[in-house]
């Protein structure tokens, strides 16, 4: 009897909920609360949909494991929550998924401690996955807090920033959409060079994915957060990272402007100048770049629908810029 993917992958996307709820239970009713804020308010759930994605790839293999399929996905959703808690606090920022983010309707402590208790929860699911993706996971986690570190503290002397962005972006997002991916191929049943195949798959979706996401700071207001963020907190982005490797001449004040956090009233001025800049075209060259790398590392596998899916992942990836 044949499969209906959608059918499937909505059975699976019902299950990671029911094991969300489960694992984020604790008879401290305060702490639940706060932990299951920002995963009650939803959200795109990408990562998690990767995992089940790539382990669809999978339906019909009698090795494939189902349980530990929705309990990798999520692990995978745990930790990237309590990243974002974390980051809230360090990032002073106001909202998250439409609502008061959790230092500012808590406080700083209580975001950061429920943080840390998503990431034991995260840990003892996670120690139900077996030795090595308890391994990744540990390593994931680390790539994490390393790219935080090397954002805050920026490139060291003689290191090209935009080398530096990218090595962040790596280890910040891509890291863990590449755990993801390797989670469902590992618990999809399949082989151990298509697991391969699928996180170096996630590392570069996972780098154009982010890429993308920080361009449409620049050019849309639908990204979830106020337009011109990144340029009102002074964070450096691969687009004004190359207006300012590569100036032209007429670039005095946008130069000027990106030296500094942009205040409140030059972020029109700011947007206007980099929207006719030709680094938005390299910035998307450089996105397709990597949305292209991540599709070459599908050619391991058999044409299916579930491919199909994880390439339409590229596809959007590539074309939320354009």
């Amino acid at each position: 009897m044949s499969i209906s993917l959608p059918n499937w992958v909505s059975e699976r996307n019902a299950d990671i909920q029911r094991c969300l709820e489960e694992t984020l239970f604790t008879p401290n009713a305060f702490v639940e609360e706060v932990a299951r804020y920002l995963v009650d308010a939803g959200g795109k759930r990408y990562r998690p949909g990767i995992v089940v994605n790539a382990g669809a790839l999978g339906i019909g293999r009698s090795n494939m494991d189902v349980v530990r399929l929705v309990r990798s996905a999520t692990v995978i959703e745990l930790t990237h929550v309590a990243s974002l808690y974390h980051d809230d606090v360090m990032d002073e920022a106001d909202t998250r998924r439409g609502r008061p983010a959790t230092h500012v309707k808590w406080s700083n402590s209580i975001a950061i401690l429920v943080g840390d208790f998503m990431l034991a929860r995260a840990s003892a699911l996670g120690a139900t996955l077996g030795e090595a993706a308890i391994i990744h996971q540990a390593e994931t986690l680390a790539r994490l807090v390393q790219g935080q570190i090397a954002e805050l503290s920026g490139p060291d002397q003689g290191v090209d920033p935009i080398t530096h962005h990218l090595k962040v972006v790596s280890d910040k997002t891509a890291s863990l959409i590449s755990t993801a991916a390797r989670f469902g191929g590992l618990f999809g049943g399949l082989d151990p060079d298509q697991v391969e195949a699928l996180a170096a798959y996630g590392e570069d979706l996972g780098l154009a994915f982010q890429l993308a996401d920080d361009l449409m700071d620049l050019l849309s207001d639908s990204s979830g957060k106020p337009q011109g963020t990144d340029l009102r907190e002074g964070v450096p982005t691969l687009t004004t990272l190359l207006v300012q490797a590569n100036p032209r001449p007429g670039d005095t004040r946008l130069l000027e402007l990106l030296a500094y956090p942009v205040a409140d009233e030059n972020i029109p001025e700011a947007l206007g100048l980099l929207r006719t800049h030709p680094a938005l075209d390299e910035a998307r060259a450089q996105i397709q770049t990597y949305a292209d790398q991540a599709l070459a590392h599908l050619a391991v596998f058999p044409p299916s629908e579930a491919l199909d899916g994880l390439k339409t992942l590229c596809h959007q990836a590539a074309i939320r810029t354009t």
